[in-house]
């Protein structure tokens, strides 16, 4: 069973995409990606609050969560969080099996 964690980063300043943009110039979102067992790892922009920023991040299970929350990229992360002073809210769900009546409602 795969499970999706959103992450809310907010800061100030435009700190947040700051962040972002770290991440991802300094490879270390792409170094996420490759991890074993990440499905997602994309970040969006909020149109309400230009100050968060939403990370999706998707693993094919708990196992996996657990080992890239063991690498050593944590520090990485945890280093920059602190750098743009990034204050979080965390959301997690895991996948539901599809259920034929909500295709009705979806435009493929």
């Amino acid at each position: 069973m795969s499970l999706t964690v959103n992450l809310y980063y907010t800061g100030q300043n435009g700190s947040a995409q700051a962040f972002v943009k770290e991440m991802e110039e300094s490879g270390i979102a792409d170094r996420i990606r490759k991890e074993a067992g990440n499905l997602k790892y994309d970040y969006f922009q909020s149109l309400a609050d230009q100050e968060t920023i939403l990370l999706i991040d998707s693993w094919a299970n708990q196992e996996a969560l657990d080992a890239h929350h063991a690498s050593s990229m944590m520090q990485d992360l945890a280093r920059l969080r602190e750098k743009y002073d990034l204050h979080m809210r965390v959301e997690r769900y895991t996948d539901a099996k599809e259920n034929e009546s909500d295709d009705q409602f979806i435009r493929k």
